[in-house]
């Protein structure tokens, strides 16, 4: 218990409180505890009987069934991978400034969760962060099944195929994809090409989480890491499932 407290807490704040919430509400509505239908995003219930709860429900329930229980661990192990990565790395220090990419990424998955009637929206959000941290680490080689190996440029793609095959899906990825997208071209790339910076992070957000030190403010500084680490320090690096190890390490 004292190991798992130790990883618990090592966990960065905010990823902490989504992967708690994203873990224990679908195993509350598995044993039957609410109603899944309380828990979907519904425009007509949302709008007409005002269940204003349904955007923030669907961010954290997922319909966990002996079909999808792999798909739904398998979420939740890139959400803490990747969000742990992107909270502790590009935004270190910087809580608020993350806060506020993933209220941005959850608004315009909620539009389009309601224009496409998607239900729920872990899938979509946590693939959105997913693929900016691609984004900040293109040139990190990352392995999947079998064996397989690939930039981590790929890796959202590589997704997509990877449920069409399976699950014969593939939409969440896709909007995912484009959520993710729209807030690295809106944050980073456009401000490093263009000079403006069009997303700021509210004042009221640092007051609650305030910078760390060392932490500054705001976007629009792609990182400069992206070439391979190989260049940079003469290792080759790899990641399983997203977790970097060292070839040849111990």
């Amino acid at each position: 218990m004292s190991d798992f407290s130790d990883w618990y807490k090592s966990i960065p704040e905010i990823t902490r409180y989504w992967f708690t919430a994203a873990a224990v509400i679908p195993l509350l509505g598995r044993l039957g505890v609410f109603s899944p239908y309380s828990m979907l995003l519904d425009w007509t219930l949302f709008w007409s009987k005002f269940q204003i709860w349904r955007p923030i429900t669907a961010l954290l329930y997922y319909p966990v069934t002996p079909q999808t229980g792999f798909h739904w661990l398998l979420m939740l192990y890139f959400l803490y991978n990747y969000s742990k990565n992107l909270e502790s790395g590009h935004f270190e220090g910087r809580p608020a400034d993350y806060l506020f990419m993933l209220l941005c990424n959850w608004i315009l998955c909620t539009i389009i969760g309601f224009g496409a009637g998607i239900y729920f929206l872990l899938e979509p959000m946590v693939l959105s962060v997913l693929y900016v941290w691609c984004q900040f680490n293109r040139d990190t080689i990352v392995s999947f099944w079998f064996g397989t190996r690939f930039k981590a440029i790929y890796l959202p793609w590589i997704l997509v195929a990877f449920n069409m095959v399976l699950r014969g899906g593939g939409i969440n990825e896709l909007i995912g994809i484009l959520v993710g997208h729209c807030f690295y071209f809106l944050a980073f790339q456009y401000p490093q090409e263009h000079g403006t910076t069009i997303l700021k992070t509210p004042g009221f957000l640092y007051n609650i989480f305030p910078n760390r030190v060392g932490g500054v403010h705001g976007f629009g500084q792609v990182p400069q890491n992206r070439r391979p680490a190989a260049a940079a320090d003469g290792n080759n690096t790899t990641r399983n499932w997203g977790r970097g190890h060292t070839l040849g390490g111990n």
